[in-house]
């Protein structure tokens, strides 16, 4: 039985702070397994990747979607933001030469035709500094880490353990 709340990331980590998502993904699975977040057995935490109709399937039966990615919102570098589906309008172009071939509102759109998708979704979005190939985020996002945790863990109503 799938657990009532989902919790995925976003992005690809080759390419610097568009593999935000993913990041915050590990370094929460990190923490629940090390106890510092009590409460997540009612959560799973996945690393969604590039996205895709992959993830359409996985968000069946849930009450809850939490999704976070690199977004350009017009904002400072390392912003976080919180969004419903309504409130998320993309950008993208399909190329039909990525891994990104269909946006994660689509996925939703098509989850709901099948009466798959949580009732609840929320996006949470993350300006990026930079994006081009490198294996790691900048030094600005990557020093947000423990105020983007933080934030999640908010909405996810956990508290922890992260100083110790």
């Amino acid at each position: 039985m799938a657990k009532e709340t989902i919790v995925i990331g976003l992005g690809n980590p080759l390419m610097a702070d568009e593999g935000i998502g993913v990041v915050l993904i590990e370094r929460l699975e990190a923490l629940a397994r090390e106890g510092k977040i009590p409460g997540t057995d009612r959560i799973q935490f996945y690393d969604g990747g590039t996205g895709g109709l992959n993830l359409l399937h996985v968000l069946a039966g849930r009450r809850k979607a939490v999704l976070i990615d690199c977004a350009r919102m017009g904002t400072e570098p390392g912003t976080i933001r919180r969004f419903t589906p309504d409130q998320v309008q993309t950008i993208k172009q399909l190329t039909h030469l990525s891994l990104h071939e269909v946006d994660i509102l689509k996925v939703l759109d098509i989850s709901r035709q099948l009466d798959e998708c949580p009732n609840e979704v929320v996006f949470f979005g993350i300006e990026p500094l930079e994006i081009r190939q490198r294996m790691s985020l900048s030094p600005l996002l990557h020093a947000q880490i423990p105020h983007y945790l933080q934030t999640l863990l908010r909405e996810l109503s956990l508290s922890s353990d992260l100083d110790s």
